[in-house]
């Protein structure tokens, strides 16, 4: 299952994710990380299985988590078809069909968030 863990400004310098996994002994796959001085959130992959056990450490710790069981959603009035998430998104969830609408296909997303930072009419949200 994909989570999202956010590490708030006040626990930014604290080794979280770390010690979490060496307390649990629970290996977490992290997809993406954006994280710097101020703030922390990264997107991950763990067992369906094992996330309770998890989750407890890393909110124990202060994270903040979150389970992502839906990929991006794109709004459909919103979205002026312009292809900009096609050219940034990593897993090739976008494309053009033969008219030059986007298409989507849901299963490559790995909720990464790179098309959400650059479509310019904010038509897409990651869906929690």
């Amino acid at each position: 299952m994909k989570i999202k863990i956010t590490i708030p400004t006040e626990r930014i310098h604290n080794p979280i994710i770390s010690e979490s996994i060496v307390e649990t002994g629970i290996l977490i796959n992290i997809m993406v990380a954006n994280i710097d001085s101020t703030y922390g959130e990264l997107i991950a992959d763990v067992s369906d299985f094992r996330f309770d056990k998890i989750k407890r450490a890393l909110e124990s710790r202060g994270a903040i988590v979150s389970i992502l069981d839906r990929p991006i959603h794109r709004d459909e009035e919103e979205c002026i078809e312009c292809g900009a998430c096609i050219s940034v998104c990593p897993m090739n969830v976008y494309s053009f069909d033969g008219s030059w609408s986007i298409l989507v296909d849901e299963k490559k997303c790995i909720q990464c968030g790179v098309c959400i930072k650059m479509c310019p009419h904010g038509a897409l949200k990651l869906g929690e």
